[in-house]
């Protein structure tokens, strides 16, 4: 039989997307992929030559489960440089991408019927996570003309006697979206356990980015090295936690995953230190293809209250098109074979928009916005 936990897990929608439009191009068709949140881009040659560099070396073996010492080192020196906070290298685990993080992270934090409080809409897999190791997510539904960013008395009321925590996710996927210093520092008030998804950090495009580590000491901070670094492929990320957590998280994981990969970790300490001229040259071209996508969506009648400014996403309100936002997304798929996120994939708030990924060449995304007004005006939309 199989596991109720195996078989109540829901389907990551955007997965279906692409996997349909795969089948699409099998049979010939050229789709324009605007659904998923993968970088065009190739990872930074640096960052290639040291991974080569550590096969030949023979770095081919198990690390120290919490990682090599050298990589959580570099990651502390960058949190320091960047935001001004000193995190030691004990608190810090490397873990194979952000989603066994974010496993690791919840299996040690939640016991069954805990609740963790999301917003909504959210990062389909926050619940999912959640759900899996008997937690309770708990979702406040932000609004549209906030930017879909915590207000911070809409999260007293959702605050309970088995609630561990509150989980921000900033530059926000889906809706693109970045919280002030100062609204992280309200929210930091509300409970002793903040969690931070700061995956797209280094991708603000206006303004100033903020961790949650400059406004808490009891802040949990889930990060890695595929958004920023065009490395989705590698799975490298890291989680960093008060002192007393990183002991538990480290059984988990040498017990389940023993450590990270070896030569991917040299690499991403080239990444640290030797990138960051591709990555500015990548954060340039994601702005120029923000403001055109933005203009262009607006241009075809879609809403966005609030322009987003980081991370590679819009997520435009599409309700006078349709209140279906799973249906019309496969609909332009397959009538105009442009690859689109369905708002409710990210939330029940999230229900009558699309998600756009600008996460694609100036090229492939002008051709997908001048396919997608051919269909609204074939559809008299």
């Amino acid at each position: 039989m199989i596991s109720n936990k195996a078989l109540e897990i829901p389907p990551f929608i955007v997965m279906d997307v692409m996997e349909k439009a795969l089948e699409l191009e099998q049979k010939g068709e050229h789709v324009i992929h605007l659904e998923i949140g993968e970088p065009d881009f190739d990872t930074p040659q640096c960052i290639k030559e040291a991974c080569f560099k550590a096969l030949c070396d023979g770095k081919t073996h198990y690390t120290h489960s919490l990682g090599l010492l050298e990589l959580r080192e570099a990651i502390s020196a960058d949190y320091e440089k960047t935001y001004g906070v000193q995190v030691t290298p004990d608190r810090i685990l490397i873990a194979s991408g952000t989603s066994t993080a974010m496993l690791l992270l919840f299996s040690t934090l939640l016991e069954e019927g805990d609740e963790l409080i999301l917003p909504n809409p959210y990062y389909p897999c926050y619940p999912n996570i959640i759900k899996y190791v008997g937690g309770v997510p708990v979702f406040v539904d932000v609004l549209e003309e906030e930017g879909f960013q915590y207000i911070p008395e809409m999260i007293s009321p959702k605050i309970g006697p088995r609630t561990k925590g509150i989980l921000i996710n900033s530059p926000s996927n889906p809706t693109g979206n970045v919280l002030s210093g100062e609204r992280m520092e309200e929210i930091a008030r509300f409970s002793p356990i903040i969690i931070s998804d700061e995956i797209y950090q280094g991708l603000v495009y206006e303004g100033e980015a903020h961790s949650i580590l400059e406004y808490t000491e009891n802040g949990f901070v889930i990060n890695g090295f595929s958004k920023l670094y065009a490395m989705t492929g590698w799975r490298l990320g890291y989680l960093i936690a008060p002192k007393e957590f990183i002991r538990p998280m480290q059984r988990i994981q040498q017990n389940l995953f023993i450590s990270a990969n070896s030569f991917v970790q040299l690499a991403a300490i080239s990444a640290l230190h030797e990138a960051d001229e591709e990555v500015r040259r990548m954060r340039k071209t994601y702005d120029q293809r923000r403001k055109f996508m933005i203009r262009r969506l607006k241009e075809l009648g879609f809403g966005i209250m609030v322009e987003p400014t980081g991370a590679f996403y819009i997520l435009a309100n599409a309700k006078r098109f349709s209140d279906d936002s799973y249906r019309l997304a496969f609909d332009i798929l397959e009538e105009a074979k442009v690859g689109v996120a369905p708002g409710i994939d990210f939330g029940t708030n999230a229900e009558g928009f699309l998600r756009f990924s600008y996460a694609r060449s100036m090229e492939n995304i002008a051709e997908g916005m001048d396919r997608l007004e051919t269909y609204l005006r074939r559809k008299g939309r």
